[in-house]
């Protein structure tokens, strides 16, 4: 294969995250939202709050780290954020899934895209951090959004989320006091058992 074969080969591979559901509804819909519809919306939120990480970030690396950190979900599946038993083997899985999907790429391409995923996955620099950051508040603001319904289908208590969201500090200070703010929102509210 060529090149430009090989990445669209990718391109068209990461066309089934539209088949990923993960547990989290969307706000205008009676439907959860999939992983692509995450990674896009992970994407536009590096864009627009870029400002509001703790350091200096390179948006355009935020955008491809959140663009590809899923990617693996499409043979790994989507492990939900509180369930402990899925926990177990999901580094093992999606491990797997790293080799075989971004073995598709190009050599080059292939180092490039499953470096920013593993950069990701440690959460060690400061895009990292960020992107991180991101993925933890995108979900808590649509669950805010749809009257907590996920948190309540599943039973989610306020610590789980909150412990939940405890590392977005290190990406963003004002994310979290954000995120932080709109847990007790949400508690107040019902949305979240005590």
């Amino acid at each position: 294969m060529t090149d430009l074969e090989k990445r669209i080969a990718f391109i068209l591979e990461a066309e089934k995250l539209k088949n990923i559901y993960r547990q989290t509804y969307v706000i205008h819909e009676n439907r959860t939202e999939n992983d692509a519809e995450h990674s896009f919306h992970l994407a536009l939120m590096a864009a627009l709050l870029s400002d509001y990480a703790n350091e200096p970030v390179d948006c355009v690396k935020v955008m491809k780290m959140v663009l590809v950190h899923d990617i693996v979900e499409i043979d790994a599946g989507d492990t939900y954020c509180y369930d402990s038993k899925g926990y177990e083997d999901k580094a093992e899985r999606e491990n797997r899934a790293a080799e075989r999907i971004f073995g598709l790429l190009p050599d080059e391409a292939c180092s490039e895209y499953r470096s920013l995923w593993q950069e990701f996955e440690e959460g060690k620099t400061a895009e990292a951090k960020f992107a991180n950051a991101l993925d933890r508040i995108q979900p808590l603001l649509l669950n805010y959004e749809t009257q907590g319904r996920s948190w309540k289908e599943h039973g989610i208590s306020y610590q789980k989320p909150i412990e939940r969201l405890s590392p977005v500090k290190a990406g963003s200070e004002r994310l979290w006091k954000y995120g932080k703010a709109i847990l007790t929102r949400a508690l107040e509210e019902g949305y979240l058992l005590p």
